[in-house]
């Protein structure tokens, strides 16, 4: 069991993605290493480094907003497990994802974590 990668959640308009985008690329001297549409939630995310961005319009991002981070993790069945051991709450139980699985989580100091698996795990 091991998050691979954390990613700080960067909400905004889709039309400053672009920009956005070049900037990080900039700032972490690297390129863009993933980037798609969630077409049913009507968003677009990329990543660049440690950084996750999300653009949606306003009423699109409002649910995604409380979640402020994203750890890319190996075993998603194994850190449901271990998490509600360790006293967190599931706010959303394991789903299908453009990426391959997620859930939400509500760690006991508050914080709101999306947990990711990817299902190409050489993607990552």
């Amino acid at each position: 069991m091991k998050v691979i990668r954390g990613m700080v959640r960067i909400y905004l308009a889709p039309e400053d993605l672009d920009k956005t985008v070049d900037f990080y690329e900039a700032l972490f001297g690297q390129g863009c290493d993933m980037r798609f549409k969630y077409e049913e939630a009507g968003l677009e995310m990329a990543s660049v480094g440690s950084v996750l961005l999300i653009a949606g319009r306003k009423g699109r991002l409002r649910p995604f907003r409380e979640t402020r981070a994203t750890f890319l993790v190996d075993s998603l069945d194994s850190f449901s497990k271990t998490l509600l051991e360790i006293g967190a709450d599931i706010l959303e139980e394991p789903k299908v994802v453009p990426t391959g699985r997620n859930m939400r989580v509500r760690h006991p100091d508050g914080m709101v974590i999306e947990y990711v698996e990817h299902a190409n795990k050489r993607a990552v």
